[in-house]
């Protein structure tokens, strides 16, 4: 089983988007996490997903560190003690799931290292809402087509994130969906947005109860401006169209009807 994210993987070469700055590259069965040091969180995932061979397996695997890095270069287990903060995965644990049943627990394992995780308020992470809706929609798509799906995800690390614990929680998401369609690269872009449930100002961790996220279709392009990363042929793949949603406005999500594809 090979370790790592494959651009070849899809009959079109689609590289991990990557930033300019320095960053871990941490290399795992199926996936690849790109981590900034400094922020102590991804900054680029992409993870290869065959949905002709998608392994319906149960749940089994622990959060960890991961021993080639320093424990200070990663968001460890300190961050999510006591608080309404999930560790949310980036890679799904069962996207790199595929293939022969051994083969896929352990690549479904290795999605429990904390270089893969983002602080998520609870309801964020655990609610019946688009940020998995999307993911189950993807997959969905890839089950009943038998196709091959690459699927960048990360958080958006803004300077001004609220602190806490001695990181910065992110308040955006992103998320690249990649496939190839009739021989053509085809991708769509999102957004995902927490900053109404996640307040630090008083020190302490607050979840508003009233608040809530909302989930954005997004030109690739604007994803690759506000996250910092090359997106490569991405951009010019996305099927939102220029016309869709203009510059600056994003197309709102309410159900998995909204999704253009």
């Amino acid at each position: 089983m090979t370790d790592g994210y494959l651009s070849g993987f899809l009959s079109v070469p689609v590289a991990l988007p990557r930033p300019a700055r320095e960053v871990r590259e941490l290399t795992y069965p199926r996936f690849t996490v790109l981590l900034d040091p400094g922020r102590r969180l991804a900054v680029a995932t992409g993870v290869n997903i065959d949905g002709s061979a998608l392994q319906d397996l149960p749940r089994t695997g622990e959060w960890r560190l991961d021993p080639r890095i320093d424990e200070d270069e990663q968001t460890g287990p300190a961050v999510y003690a006591g608080n309404d903060l999930d560790r949310g995965h980036l890679v799904r644990r069962r996207d790199p799931g595929w293939g022969e049943p051994s083969e896929a627990r352990a690549a479904m394992e290795a999605t429990f290292v904390y270089p893969n995780a983002a602080p998520q308020a609870a309801r964020f992470n655990q609610g019946p809402e688009l940020w998995l809706g999307l993911e189950d929609h993807v997959m969905a798509y890839a089950e009943a087509t038998g196709q091959r799906l690459s699927v960048f995800t990360a958080p958006v690390l803004e300077d001004d994130d609220p602190p806490y614990r001695g990181i910065r929680i992110p308040l955006r998401f992103w998320k690249i969906a990649a496939w190839v369609s009739s021989g053509s690269l085809a991708a769509a872009g999102f957004v995902l947005d927490q900053s109404d449930l996640v307040d630090t100002r008083s020190g302490l961790l607050a979840v508003a109860p009233l608040g809530g996220f909302r989930t954005f279709q997004v030109p690739i392009a604007e994803i690759a401006a506000l996250a910092g990363v090359d997106v490569g042929p991405l951009a010019a793949a996305d099927v939102l169209a220029p016309a869709t949603v203009r510059a600056g406005e994003w197309h709102l999500l309410r159900s998995a009807d909204d999704i253009v594809l």
